[in-house]
């Protein structure tokens, strides 16, 4: 390929990380690209919760209808926020070896004894009310630079991000602690690349960046959110992680209010793992799951 690869991206520093790391990977296989940055609606409105927006595809759409326009070659994203339904017309072509999948609570300027707690994501809302019954958390949007400055403003004892993505723009200094006990979001940590089914020439040429590991532990942590019905905002974790051949998985699924949780886990070798969380979805709806997620979609 003799042109330029045009690499659509969203305009935070966080996208942009992750966009020039996968220009710097094509880089060293010979293939030149450039950057174009696209403003999604999840970045323009930072008021109005998430879920409250519409939310699938919130922070994708721009890019898919550029890929589709032809205005870029290929759409790099975090596939946390990518729905398990594609656009017609666009793959799932590659994925970069993932990153740290933790979240963890930084703390800010207020009291350690506060009960007060920031956060834009339902599943960390409902899994902090879920351990932290008696405390409050509260909206918080933006970009990351942006929510570790509100947090220094408020009022908050800390306020939940991935870890990730803290660690991608080298600001996980300030005092923070892991939250190993949060279930995270399925695919956090990993970065998708999207382009348009015919498009296999750059389809093969991606392959060189491709991490069969992450691919496989996400399809099962996407299966999971796929069967559940429950979309990019629902209150749903999973994770998969692969040791010695085998595939271990935990899953999660809780109430708004976080007083109801349906927590599966299991493990499976990794060669008959391809269905392995279409499976615990099924016995977590089948266990009162059902009746959750039906609460659910009336509430959001």
């Amino acid at each position: 390929m003799t042109k330029a690869l045009r690499i659509g991206t969203r305009d935070s520093a966080l996208a942009l990380w992750q966009a020039q790391t996968l220009q710097a990977l094509l880089d060293t296989q010979g293939y030149k690209s450039v950057l174009v940055p696209i403003k999604s609606a999840g970045d323009q409105n930072l008021t109005q919760p998430l879920y409250a927006m519409g939310i699938q595809g919130i922070f994708t759409k721009a890019l898919d209808s550029a890929l589709l326009s032809g205005k870029i070659d290929l759409a790099v994203h975090s596939l946390k926020d990518v729905p398990t339904k594609l656009p017609e017309g666009i793959v799932l072509s590659s994925l970069l070896k993932r990153g740290n999948v933790k979240d963890v609570l930084v703390y800010g300027n207020a009291n350690e004894n506060s009960h007060y707690i920031g956060t834009g994501s339902l599943r960390r809302k409902a899994q902090w009310l879920h351990r932290y019954p008696d405390d409050t958390v509260e909206n918080l949007r933006g970009n990351v630079q942006k929510r570790l400055e509100k947090l220094g403003q408020s009022r908050w004892k800390g306020a939940i991000f991935a870890k990730a993505g803290l660690e991608r723009l080298q600001l996980l200094q300030r005092k923070h602690v892991e939250l190993d006990w949060m279930i995270p979001a399925p695919a956090q940590g990993a970065i998708g690349i999207c382009c348009k089914k015919e498009a296999t020439d750059i389809q093969s040429l991606l392959s060189s960046v491709h991490c069969s590991e992450t691919k496989r532990c996400v399809d099962v942590e996407r299966n999971f959110l796929k069967t559940l019905e429950g979309g990019c905002t629902a209150p749903i974790g999973a994770h998969a992680e692969i040791l010695n051949e085998i595939l271990y998985f935990k899953g999660g699924l809780f109430s708004l209010d976080g007083k109801q949780a349906f927590i599966k886990s299991g493990a499976i070798p990794v060669e008959k793992s391809e269905n392995f969380g279409k499976k615990i979805a099924l016995e977590v709806l089948k266990n009162g799951g059902e009746a959750l997620m039906q609460t659910l979609k009336a509430q959001l």
